[in-house]
């Protein structure tokens, strides 16, 4: 399972961009494709596996629509997981009698051994997971993952004077792995990293051992808490593109943090063909099947739909962030580094993810 749904939770625009553009053309550009034979088109479908029922119906029908904005129809076949992993298995061995040019999904962690298991390296599968165990050569962890938004937030911070930095744990797989990335990271930065509790005391620090900065890679009352106690103290506040929250009291709280999240600006024009074509608001999950499929589509385009054209581009410009598909199964994504005010949050700089 993704390690925490609520990563979908809608994006204002209006809050988050406070001034648009003229548009993302197509979206999910691609910043660089490798030479291919000219005129050629793949006719193979896209496979697009998703929880069409159970649990996780509404999101994985909002990730078909999604596609479709990328994707002719008839170009593009969905088959429901139920999310289980007996469902994907079932799903992905009903859609290779189709011979699909790439499998999108499935959505959650555990359905994709099953998937990868049934396909067998056949053709290349893009997962929408972001349970980073889960990927393998030829099958890509395509979610946005704890390690590339904390990696994105610390580089920027690092790159400000930030020497020091407190990430606060509050028990979410998601900060877990946040605080697992920002100590590999140590080295690399040449930064010092201390994990706290939310609510333990070492919160109040001591002015000699107070840290040049807060991360608060997860979302919800403890963390916004932890922001409130911090305010006026001079601590800088970090964030992940988990604590991207639109309430009036959340925005009071975040104010002056510096978040790592999609950009707002093509994020924004996503958010406003989608709601235009299907009604709704779209969240980050639900972008994620626009960004695949728009890929795979230019891809088909250009008869390179398969691993080897995946890893030869050197990367594709997509709502969620620029990425680069590497030859482990993992992807790199550029974010967006956000400045929270009362007034929503505004883009100020980038910064890539590991």
């Amino acid at each position: 399972m993704p390690l925490n749904l609520r990563l979908d939770v809608p994006l204002n625009r209006r809050r988050l961009l406070r001034a648009t553009g003229s548009g993302i053309a197509a979206s999910a550009a691609l910043a660089s494709l490798p030479s291919f034979a000219a005129g050629r088109e793949d006719r193979r479908p896209l496979a697009l596996l998703l929880p069409l029922t159970g649990q996780h119906a509404a999101l994985g029908l909002s990730m078909r629509q999604a596609a479709l904005l990328a994707e002719s129809a008839d170009m593009v076949q969905a088959y429901d997981t139920g999310g289980t992993a007996e469902g994907a298995a079932a799903a992905a061995a009903q859609a290779l009698r189709r011979n699909p040019g790439a499998i999108l999904g499935p959505l959650t962690g555990p359905e994709v051994p099953a998937v990868s298991g049934t396909v067998n390296g056949r053709v290349p599968i893009i997962s929408f997971t972001n349970d980073a165990v889960q990927r393998a050569p030829g099958s890509w962890v395509f979610g946005i993952t704890p390690s590339q938004v904390t990696s994105a937030i610390l580089r920027y911070a690092r790159g400000r004077g930030v020497r020091s930095v407190a990430i606060v744990d509050d028990g979410t797989p998601w900060s877990a792995a946040s605080a697992v990335e920002a100590g590999r990271m140590e080295s690399e930065l040449g930064m010092r990293v201390a994990v706290v509790q939310p609510s333990s005391g070492a919160l109040s620090f001591a002015p000699e051992d107070a840290p040049d900065a807060v991360l608060l890679p997860g979302s919800g009352e403890p963390m916004l808490a932890v922001a409130r106690r911090l305010r006026g103290s001079g601590i800088q506040l970090l964030g992940t593109v988990q604590a991207i929250d639109n309430r009036p009291d959340a925005l009071e709280a975040l104010d002056g943090a510096w978040i790592a999240g999609p950009d707002p600006e093509r994020f924004g024009d996503f958010a406003t063909e989608y709601e235009a074509r299907n009604g709704g608001s779209a969240g980050t999950i639900t972008a994620l099947a626009y960004d695949a499929a728009s890929i795979c589509h230019a891809l088909r385009q250009r008869d390179a739909l398969s691993g080897e054209g995946l890893l030869a581009s050197q990367g594709f410009r997509c709502v969620t962030g620029a990425v680069r598909f590497r030859t482990d199964g993992s992807v790199a994504r550029d974010f967006a580094i956000l400045l929270a005010s009362h007034d929503g949050f505004e883009k100020v700089a980038a910064s890539s993810g590991a």
